[in-house]
């Protein structure tokens, strides 16, 4: 099974960092957010990686190579404007997945924000993405309890559908396992939201999800970042 990671974002709210370095290359305890992920899909034996590449995307080709020195293989997804200007351009993550998905293939994949620090066991996730098919579950979503930052939460979650109304809402963690049919009406170049997809499909009831309650960070901001930093250098 092959995994993507979806590291072309700006960045924004993590300026002034980003301006000059990617997200993903930001550190936690002197560790790389994407190495840190690579590594855990890696314990899950998941070796075929996809990344997206946008904003100081060359930084991060040039720190990973091709993942041999990291026991995986990486292959890179630029997102120029449909390929055909060389600009480079963010295309959103629906958008961006679907430029990807002649690297991914036909088979269902995971997919994971560069941004997310946790200790979720991707083998859980490996094992919902085999579940996928074309004619659905389209989709699996790994949701967390609501951080300080995200009261409102996203999606509810009941009987294993996830549902985007529900009286309880829980977030989206930026993990979850897509079959490629989710991405069938997004021309290949354009933008497009995955929240758009992924509703949709749920008012068919074809995303099914699960409630992870162990470590989960979204490293959003500076402020978020040196918090994480400082308890990962203290053991904590």
């Amino acid at each position: 099974m092959k995994a993507m990671i979806l590291a072309a974002g700006r960045g924004e709210r993590m300026r002034p960092l980003t301006d000059h370095t990617p997200k993903a290359l930001l550190q936690i305890g002197g560790k790389c957010l994407i190495l840190m992920i690579i590594s855990a899909l890696r314990r899950a034996g998941i070796h075929e990686l996809v990344i997206n590449l946008a904003h100081l995307g060359e930084q991060i080709a040039t720190t990973l190579g091709d993942g041999t020195a990291l026991g995986v293989h990486i292959e890179y997804s630029w997102e120029t404007a449909a390929g055909i200007t060389g600009e480079i351009t963010a295309l959103e993550t629906a958008g961006g997945i679907a430029w990807a998905l002649p690297l991914l293939g036909d088979a269902p994949f995971i997919a994971v924000n560069a941004d997310v620090y946790s200790d979720y066991d991707f083998s859980m996730l490996q094992a919902a993405a085999q579940r996928l098919t074309s004619g659905g579950p389209l989709a699996h979503l790994v949701l967390v309890d609501n951080p300080p930052q995200h009261r409102r939460g996203d999606f509810g979650l009941v009987d294993g559908l996830v549902q985007a109304a529900a009286a309880t809402r829980h977030t989206f963690s930026g993990m979850g396992a897509y079959h490629p049919a989710l991405f069938a009406g997004v021309k290949r170049g354009d933008r497009a939201r995955l929240a758009d997809l992924l509703i949709a499909a749920m008012q068919r009831e074809q995303v099914t999800g699960e409630l992870y309650r162990g470590q989960w960070h979204d490293v959003g901001t500076p402020e978020r970042l040196a918090a994480l930093d400082r308890a990962a250098r203290e053991g904590r």
